[in-house]
């Protein structure tokens, strides 16, 4: 591990997702010097963690864009201004210092920064298991998909019954040697176009069923999941190459709570200029909440860019709140 290391930023950012990387070209853009630190290795947060691959179709401008080309856009956006990543590391110490605040990062390295806002998004999160399976995690089984192309012509089980499980059965289908999903009960959280989608492909949807075992093939790996069927009382054998499973996961703040925050279950509350019950400390995307609050990337988009600006107030009374238009920048 390389020796800690003291960093000094105006403003420093807790999470490298797209609300995280927007706030950083928004932070260039007011001249303020930043940090971003996450951590998971790759910027992108849960769009590069958990679906790199899949089409997002609610960004303003995009009728349609793959996660990682959203990332690969916003990341280029931001290091117009250059901001200092700081990936792969955790914040857990949070202090108050004359002027400012001072982060601790888990290598030992600190931070020493003017203002913060936390765009962390779910917090750290971890896959529900599959029990059946879970000695297969990495040798046929994932959790999330990172290229389509790798289950080209294999027989795929996705075991789940959310947008999640529902997204890769689309998006598997016209690649994929087949496509089988499961889920233990009747009913599905996923929306209800993208099941009605699903089903008109003719993927088989099998319900109130559960896997029982994954068993290898001659070969030594992945070749067949028992599915047991609890109504009927049967076991069927499905032949497959690789399992998805797609069964929701299990996240908190991590350190983030114990920094003298006001939380609203694994969320952090507000007020309007998006500002925490800590002083110099923000919050925007979807761990921020408050009333009437909509978790999608596009209000991250707009919490960002009015985090910024007060933070640009913050730091310096007289700055203006507008900044002015980004066209008339040239």
């Amino acid at each position: 591990m390389a020796a800690p290391e003291r960093y000094d930023v105006d403003i420093t950012i807790i999470g490298a997702g797209p609300t995280g990387l927007f706030a950083a070209y928004y932070a260039g853009f007011r001249d303020l010097s930043i940090a971003i630190v996450d951590s998971l290795p790759e910027a992108g947060g849960q769009v590069t963690a958990m679906y790199p691959e899949k089409q997002i179709f609610d960004v303003a401008g995009f009728p349609a864009i793959r996660g990682r080309d959203l990332v690969s856009q916003l990341v280029e956006q931001a290091d117009q201004y250059k901001p200092t990543y700081l990936l792969g590391r955790k914040a857990r110490s949070l202090t108050d210092v004359d002027d400012g605040l001072e982060i601790g990062l888990e290598d030992g390295s600190v931070v020493r920064t003017g203002a913060m806002l936390i765009t962390a998004g779910i917090g750290e999160f971890k896959p529900r298991p599959l029990p059946a399976g879970n000695e297969w995690l990495g040798k046929g089984m994932v959790h999330f998909v990172k290229s389509l192309e790798a289950y080209r012509g294999q027989d795929v089980l996705i075991v789940g019954g959310g947008d999640s499980a529902f997204d890769w059965a689309l998006n598997l289908q016209p690649i994929a040697g087949s496509v089988t999903l499961v889920h233990r009960r009747a009913k599905f959280r996923a929306m209800e176009a993208t099941v009605r989608a699903v089903r008109e492909l003719d993927v088989p949807i099998i319900t109130d069923a559960e896997v029982a075992e994954l068993r290898p093939a001659e070969n030594g790996e992945l070749g067949t999941a028992v599915i047991d069927k609890k109504k009927e009382g049967e076991q069927l054998e499905l032949p497959v190459q690789a399992v998805i499973a797609a069964l929701g996961f299990i996240a908190d703040l991590g350190p983030i709570e114990a920094w003298e925050l006001e939380l609203d279950k694994r969320s952090i509350a507000v007020d309007t200029t998006m500002r925490t019950a800590r002083e110099r400390v923000y919050a925007a995307g979807d761990v921020a909440t408050y009333p009437g609050k909509v978790k999608l990337i596009a209000t991250g988009f707009g919490e960002a860019a009015t985090a910024v600006n007060n933070i640009a107030v913050a730091l310096n009374p007289n700055a203006h709140l507008f900044p002015g238009h980004s066209s008339d920048s040239g």
